[in-house]
């Protein structure tokens, strides 16, 4: 009798795995981000420029940037050029930590929790709820190295000024913010943060996954970079409209005093902040920055999902 042969497990294509995932978002988001972040710290400088209420607690009355471009050419002139990228340290251990974490979240939730459909679709309303939920908790645990990046991005102004420096690196403004808020501290203005990449994922990551299924089962086009460039234009545009009002508000009450309790000095709350920023300055206020925040995220999101579909069929991975 001839025995039946052993059965061979089926080997795990190490390019789909959790971790490597989690390594190519981090990669990805890290060449994104050092490729766009002078626009970054000028949309920071532009939101915190027209703070009325801040005024009121600092010297910093005179404001000599106005526009974006304006902004940007005047840190460059004043500042230096390199000053463009200050903030760039925190901003990538963010990425390590919030961009990893978003996009094994989203496909978690799409291929195991919420799935497809068994024609392979995955409707709106299942991405929409994948999108938001992997921003949630992706900028819960990222929220401390925001703010550590909020408040580094405005020192150039403050040294410009005359006025002495808050921090001095990274490492400074989390102790500084620990010593000041102890651990809660660090989460200082992770509400509207967190209400924030809630909509920006519902923006980004929801509008790429949708815009490109669209795109390759209504149109003659294939998974290629012109489709990956069409999907990350339409999700770049989405993500800036539902992300810069609560961007807004995450920007000013990061950067905003504190007591020697940690609370903050000028607004009690995110709702607070939208109130007083609506009632002093107008509506439209709250889309301050609008322009450098899509003009950023465009490219942003255009060069990071280029880099990372193309990592991954690099590997080997299955696309996203």
């Amino acid at each position: 009798m001839v025995p039946s042969p052993v059965p061979v497990p089926l080997k795990t294509n190490y390019a789909d795995t959790f971790w490597c995932t989690y390594c190519v978002s981090v990669i990805a988001a890290s060449i994104a981000e050092v490729v766009t972040y002078p626009l970054d710290l000028t949309k920071t400088r532009l939101q915190i420029q027209g703070e009325v209420a801040a005024a009121q607690h600092s010297s910093i009355n005179a404001i000599p940037y106005r526009g974006m471009l304006q902004t940007a050419l005047g840190i460059a002139k004043e500042e230096g050029l390199l000053k463009l990228w200050q903030g760039i340290t925190p901003a990538i251990y963010r990425h390590v930590i919030y961009s990893g974490i978003r996009i094994v979240s989203y496909e978690t939730l799409r291929d195991e929790i919420l799935k497809k459909e068994p024609d392979g679709s995955f409707p709106v309303w299942k991405s929409a709820v994948s999108g938001v939920t992997s921003g949630v908790i992706a900028q819960f645990f990222a929220s401390p190295t925001d703010l550590v990046k909020v408040q580094i991005q405005m020192e150039g102004r403050r040294q410009l000024l005359g006025k002495p420096p808050r921090v001095r690196s990274t490492w400074d403004a989390f102790s500084q913010i620990l010593a000041r808020g102890g651990v809660k501290g660090l989460w200082k203005g992770s509400i509207p943060n967190v209400q924030r990449a809630a909509l920006v994922n519902l923006g980004d990551l929801t509008t790429y996954d949708t815009a490109k299924r669209f795109i390759l089962t209504h149109t003659s086009l294939t998974d290629s970079h012109f489709t990956h460039i069409l999907s990350s234009i339409c999700a770049g545009l989405v993500a800036a409209t539902m992300g810069t009002p609560a961007d807004v508000v995450k920007t000013r009450i990061m950067n905003q005093p504190t007591d020697s309790k940690g609370n903050g000095v000028i607004y009690k709350s995110s709702v607070d902040c939208l109130m007083k920023t609506v009632r002093n300055e107008g509506l439209f206020a709250l889309y301050k920055g609008f322009l450098p925040v899509w003009i950023r995220m465009a490219p942003w999101s255009l060069t990071f999902w280029l880099s990372f579909e193309q990592i991954r069929f690099m590997l080997g991975a299955t696309a996203f």
